[in-house]
């Protein structure tokens, strides 16, 4: 039996490919921070016949005290890890810090990715054939890195703070294998393109509509778009570091995944831990 670790596995592409996972005799620690969506994926478990290998840890992994709260309650349940699997973000519309004074999509969607990924590193190393997924944006909308303002203090726009988590994830990425050279571990950038998941209810009401009116007739549904993923999971290439856009396979090459600029993110992100 492996175990799989979901960050945002309550809702939308974790809940997903949690039950995906449960349904063919896996373990699911799912990680989010909402009670009632994490006891509703236990309930559905139950009713599956999995409620004995389903987990739900609750953290915020908007805050460094949640990210390493994770890690610890994590490596308490599982001494193996088969896979961990990056899938919690919400978009921002406004400016928001979060109690360590991050701008708040900074501090989710891609602070959490590294704080939980190199934690739980250990785990993944015991497992037979471990993979970390990071499903995020490589090779979509275009983004930059703010390197003199990461916290976005000034001229914040809830899709520059998205589109920058984006590459900081691609960079992300790029620096693991560096950090771990002799690691077995294999990492994997993958971006699902259009999916109907609830990610569009915190936009504007015109841009809400909007969205979720084209995603009924472009979008693909959660069910088609966990089925690549989890293939991948589950037979990753062999190379330390892999990227997709969807099906197809993305070069490993310009600013997006640089690897002076991977190591350059890599030790800002290690002081700024160090100093909270």
């Amino acid at each position: 039996m492996r175990t799989y670790v979901i960050t945002g596995g309550t809702d939308g592409m974790g809940r997903g490919l949690a039950l995906r996972f449960l349904e063919r005799g896996d373990r699911v620690i799912a990680v989010a921070s909402g009670k009632a969506k994490g006891e509703a994926l236990l309930a559905e478990a139950g009713r599956r016949g999995a409620g004995g290998r389903a987990e739900f840890v609750r953290a915020d992994l908007s805050t460094v005290a949640g990210m390493r709260d994770a890690v610890a309650k994590v490596a308490s349940s599982a001494d193996a890890v088969d896979g961990l699997v990056f899938g919690a973000q919400r978009y921002a519309s406004q400016r928001v810090e979060t109690e360590d004074g991050l701008e708040f999509t900074f501090a989710l969607a891609y602070l959490s990715r590294y704080v939980l990924g190199h934690g739980l590193l250990p785990h993944l190393e015991k497992a037979e054939a471990p993979v970390v997924m990071n499903l995020a944006g490589p090779g979509g909308l275009p983004g930059t890195v703010h390197w003199d303002d990461l916290q976005l203090t000034s001229g914040y726009r809830g899709r520059r703070a998205a589109m920058q988590s984006s590459r900081l994830n691609d960079l992300l990425g790029v620096a693991f294998p560096l950090r771990h050279p002799a690691a077995r571990t294999r990492y994997v950038m993958y971006n699902p393109g259009f999916v109907r998941t609830g990610m569009a209810d915190p936009l504007p009401i015109a841009f809400r509509l909007f969205t979720k009116a084209a995603a009924l007739v472009a979008a693909q549904p959660v069910s088609r778009a966990i089925v690549p993923i989890a293939a991948l999971v589950d037979a990753p290439p062999a190379e330390p570091l892999s990227a997709f856009m969807r099906s197809r396979r993305l070069p490993l090459e310009g600013a997006d995944f640089d690897p002076e600029r991977a190591l350059r993110l890599d030790s800002l992100t290690a002081r700024l831990l160090d100093a909270l």
